[in-house]
């Protein structure tokens, strides 16, 4: 809208003229969408003005008009122009002075309530609601602004949640695995040929089982058993179409190889074995006929149970047994192959001797062997590690068999050997290993914790008795069962190590080693 003052000598008039007039635009409209009617302007606005000198028509004077909106175009007073820089400026001043007015107009927003429901209103009631309050002299102020969503929006509310029942606490179930030996509970031992491989041929189904239940013990027993399984493998394989025998008899080892492990972990005499059976498969010529290279390779693997194990058995015992003497009693521990051999050697010279058989839990190997010498005809007493004091006063020499012996001296075998080592360095009786060279290794051990085999707690368990304080080991809080199998005794307890290649000290098995594995 623009003001347009007419003046003349006599009178003045006040007009509201709306400014899309005055631009040659059609008129605007109003808030409620009706356009502007001239009826809102006084009749004095339609009244055409006469200026006379020296008089004037009194008809328009004094006729101010108040206009519930301000103009919006330039102000001409009597002919006057102004510049279109001042317009605009004027523009923009009444601008500011509008919006300045409706701050002062609006009222303050206050926030809803969140909890109380809200009642949303039509906006038929509203627009109606509005327009009542507002008459022909109250300023309606014009929103430039979008209302805020809190103000004008409802806010949905927020379903009911279900009333859920409180959590039941339930305690947390104890870790049975002793954390000083953490690493060592890798899996836990297969006893079953369930989930097996379709490649793992049907003998070594049966050879895994067997060591799993203890059917099959001992590093030597166990490291002839494979040899002799891996060779029924060989037996029955086929090379399939454009493939070679050397590469891909290797790959169809490995899930035997691993179903082996997974019943139970390989000895050290096993590793060596199967390390070698490989080397002897990369060796073979590939134009070689299939037939003649499992010929070659089975004859092989006879060939190094009998030179490795079966005849180097054979020269430790008669060795050995030309150390015990009429008289002397002979204390050794759980039961060895090779010590057993040894002490029939001696037997069968004529020597007359006594011998002490201690043993341990769970597996109770010492059992088998005291049966076996006392049927012979030997002078057998057993007993069990509490009393290896005692019996140590009437013992002349100690023999022990070995898991391995490592590259550092020390012997790896059957727990409990390191406590009747020690009772024996105490007693001053001399300790003798038997030890085929099958079994060195080229490993360090400073300890049992590093390297060893953890066995199924639930052996420890009394079987047969109706009740014993560890039968339910599992549901008692802070109890954990350590079955260990092995355990390092120090070089420093250990006289002497017979093999097939002499008796020497401990601290030349590294070099035996090396003979072993060249030849």
């Amino acid at each position: 809208m623009a003001i347009i003052d007419i003046e003349d000598q006599s009178s003045s008039a006040v007009a509201t003229v709306p400014s899309s007039a005055m631009n040659g635009k059609p008129p605007t409209k109003s808030s409620n969408g009706d356009a502007a009617k001239p009826a809102d302007v006084p009749k004095s606005r339609h009244k055409k003005k006469t200026s006379d000198a020296g008089t004037g028509s009194g008809s328009g004077a004094g006729a101010n008009v108040n206009a519930s909106a301000t103009a919006s175009g330039p102000v001409a007073q009597s002919g006057d122009k102004i510049s279109g820089a001042e317009a605009k400026k004027r523009k923009k001043e009444e601008k500011i002075a509008k919006r300045a007015e409706e701050k002062q107009v609006k009222p303050q927003a206050v926030l809803p309530d969140l909890k109380a429901p809200r009642k949303v209103e039509p906006p038929a009631e509203v627009g109606r609601r509005g327009s009542a309050g507002s008459g022909p002299g109250t300023p309606v102020a014009k929103a430039h602004h979008k209302p805020t969503g809190s103000i004008q929006k409802s806010i949905p509310l927020r379903a009911a949640q279900p009333q859920t029942a409180a959590p039941v606490f339930q305690p947390k179930k104890d870790n049975k695995n002793v954390a000083l030996f953490g690493h060592l509970y890798s899996q836990p031992r297969r006893t079953t040929v369930a989930a097996a491989g379709k490649d793992v041929h049907p003998a070594i189904l049966a050879l895994g089982l067997q060591m799993s239940n203890y059917v099959i013990c001992g590093s030597n027993a166990r490291c002839v058993a494979t040899l002799l399984a891996f060779k029924r493998v060989i037996e029955s394989y086929a090379t399939p179409p454009q493939n070679s025998l050397p590469r891909h008899l290797t790959a169809h080892l490995s899930p035997q190889i691993e179903y082996l492990v997974s019943c139970r972990p390989m000895s050290v005499s096993m590793g060596n074995a199967v390390r070698w059976l490989k080397l002897e498969i990369n060796d073979v010529d590939p134009d070689t006929e299939e037939s003649k290279a499992k010929a070659d390779l089975c004859e092989g693997i006879d060939n190094f149970v009998r030179e490795r194990i079966t005849v180097a058995d054979q020269v430790i015992s008669t060795s050995a047994a030309g150390k015990i003497q009429d008289g002397d009693v002979i204390l050794t521990f759980a039961k060895s192959s090779i010590v057993q051999q040894t002490l029939v050697e001696a037997y069968r010279k004529g020597t007359q001797f006594r011998v002490i058989v201690v043993d341990s839990r769970p597996l109770f190997e010492g059992k088998h062997l005291a049966r076996a010498l006392a049927d012979l005809g030997l002078e057998v007493q057993y007993s069990l590690t509490h009393a290896i004091d005692h019996v140590m006063k009437e013992a002349t020499k100690v023999f022990l068999g070995a898991h391995a012996m490592m590259s550092n001296g020390r012997l790896f075998s059957r727990i409990g050997t390191a406590i009747v080592a020690m009772m024996a360095k105490e007693s001053d009786v001399p300790v003798i290993v038997c030890c085929e060279s099958i079994k060195f290794t080229d490993k360090v051990a400073l300890d049992s914790i590093v390297t060893n085999e953890v066995a199924p707690p639930d052996e420890l368990i009394i079987q047969g008795e109706p009740s014993t304080a560890l039968k339910s080991w599992r549901e008692s809080p802070n109890l954990q069962l350590l079955n260990l199998m092995y355990d390092v005794t120090p070089a420093d307890y250990i006289n002497m190590v017979v093999t097939e290649y002499g008796s020497l000290p401990p601290s030349s098995v590294p070099v035996v080693h090396r003979l072993s594995t060249n030849t």
